[in-house]
């Protein structure tokens, strides 16, 4: 089990994630929350667990250290989405660097 403190932050991000959704989202009823089943283990709850009034624990299978609101209405990409423009891009140049056969490879430098 967390300490008090970790679950009371919880606690309010969950709330919060809620009221976000309902916000957004005002034709869905919130019923839950779903976590990965690694999530609820590591915090001591329980699948089924009402976690606020009226919202369930639900382990979903999703990535773990993320949580989601679950409701009754659709969200599978409803929104409209953009249209992408692909580009193919052809040089004109061949840019080849010189190699020494059998020469060592230079180090590798950190990328900072």
């Amino acid at each position: 089990m967390v300490d008090n403190a970790t679950m009371a932050k919880l606690l309010e991000r969950f709330a919060q994630g809620v009221a976000s959704h309902d916000r957004e989202n005002p034709t869905h009823n919130s019923w839950g929350i779903g976590m990965a089943h690694f999530d609820i283990e590591r915090l001591g709850l329980e699948e089924g667990e009402e976690i606020l009034p009226g919202i369930l624990l639900q382990a979903d299978g999703g990535v773990t250290g993320n949580f989601r609101v679950l409701c009754d209405g659709q969200h599978d990409g409803a929104g409209e989405m953009e249209e992408e423009e692909v580009v193919e891009a052809v040089s004109s140049q061949e840019v080849a660097a010189p190699v020494e056969v059998g020469a060592e490879p230079a180090p590798l430098r950190p990328p900072f």
